[in-house]
């Protein structure tokens, strides 16, 4: 398929780019910022933020064969109207998901217990900021890097990194290096996602129910997901015209 070229040239970029000190855990998510030049950056800093722009959305968009406003709608409903993947510089939006850390730990014969007065934070309820919220991240990264990243929803299309592989990601470094560089490498991994799990599919068709589904769950009906979608993407179809 024509469309995965581009997609494979940038997976080897971003492999034979990883430094050596990647290939280890645990890691620091501060330390995932390399400067690399880019077809549509010169050069990426670690002071900055990388947005997207709308030549981002419409490149992908064709690669694809999806049409912009359809994956617009996708990033509204997950990462809000003001379509950013990051809370600064190097932290992409991240939401720690504590149940599924637990259940991954338990398949994994990892006793959390002996954990809890270390970190606290880890397994703490309540609501918190994106700034508190990476805080415990790195928490549950000390007691198992792996674990956390898996447990964890990435970027501005919030996908789960148990999912890593079907982003096309060389391992779980590379994941979180990729989610952690630009809004446009968070672009890229959707777009590799929705090719894996045969998503696209559905987005081509604005099929919202069966991509509903698929991308948030069983349960979608219920929050009204393929609803809010197909309203997001009627709405960014006609600020087109």
């Amino acid at each position: 398929m024509r469309s995965l070229s581009r997609f494979s040239i940038l997976g080897l970029l971003a492999t034979t780019c990883l430094p050596a000190a990647f290939s280890h855990s645990p890691f620091d998510l501060d330390s995932f910022y390399i400067e690399v030049p880019y077809p549509w950056e010169q050069f990426f800093h670690p002071d900055s933020i990388h947005r997207l722009t709308d030549d981002d959305f419409r490149k992908v968009a064709q690669e694809l064969d999806v049409e912009v406003a359809a994956i617009k709608a996708v990033v509204e409903i997950e990462a809000g109207k003001t379509h950013q993947g990051f809370s600064a510089p190097g932290k992409p939006l991240v939401n720690f998901d504590l149940s599924m850390f637990k259940s991954f730990a338990s398949r994994r014969g990892i006793n959390l217990g002996k954990y809890t007065s270390q970190y606290p934070d880890v397994f703490r309820s309540g609501r918190r900021n994106q700034a508190e919220v990476f805080s415990r991240l790195e928490n549950a990264m000390a007691i198992d890097s792996a674990l956390a990243v898996e447990a964890t929803f990435w970027g501005m299309f919030q996908i789960g990194g148990f999912n890593w592989q079907r982003c096309g990601a060389e391992s779980i470094d590379d994941f979180v290096k990729l989610m952690s560089r630009s809004e446009r490498d968070q672009l890229e991994l959707f777009g590799k996602f929705i090719i894996n799990t045969d998503l696209l599919k559905h987005l081509k068709s604005k099929n919202w129910a069966a991509f509903a589904r698929g991308y948030n769950g069983p349960a979608y009906a219920r929050r009204g997901y393929h609803t809010r979608l197909a309203n997001a993407y009627r709405r960014y179809k006609a600020e087109e015209k």
